[in-house]
């Protein structure tokens, strides 16, 4: 008997909605722009779509229970249960990605979509939080 394994998107629709969304922005705007015109423009669009959204979110940092005085800032966290990092580079590096792993290994978060609207078509990555994350 063939067995049958369900493959299954962290909140499929959700992301494809934002997605949408930001490529929306990318075909108005075009690459070229500072992250922060991105970010502003994206917000705007989010608010469009009436998808919730919390821009610039403080992500806390423990240590053994006890709360470092570094931390992080997400550029959105979407419906409460998305981070979205945006970027506007050339090309998107592995220290792209590693923040964005970083960040949902704070938050315990299940879905990171990293943006790119530096390039000539926007680029986007998903990653889902698989609990233990390792470096290297």
């Amino acid at each position: 008997m063939k067995e049958i394994i369900e493959t299954r998107i962290v909140h499929r629709d959700k992301s494809y909605r934002i997605i949408g969304a930001a490529m929306e922005v990318h075909k108005e705007l075009g690459c070229g722009f500072l992250e922060s015109v991105y970010q502003e423009a994206l917000a705007l669009e989010l608010q469009s779509l009436h998808i919730p959204y919390e821009r610039e979110k403080q992500l806390d940092v423990y240590y053994k229970g006890v709360l470092l005085d570094k931390k992080f800032f997400a550029d959105f966290i979407c419906y409460e249960d998305i981070i979205l990092e945006i970027k506007a580079v050339s090309e998107l590096s592995p220290a792209h990605r590693a923040q964005l792993l970083n960040y949902l290994k704070v938050t315990k978060k299940r879905l990171g979509i990293l943006l790119n609207f530096g390039e000539t078509s926007l680029r986007y990555e998903r990653f889902a939080n698989t609990r233990n994350f390792r470096c290297g």
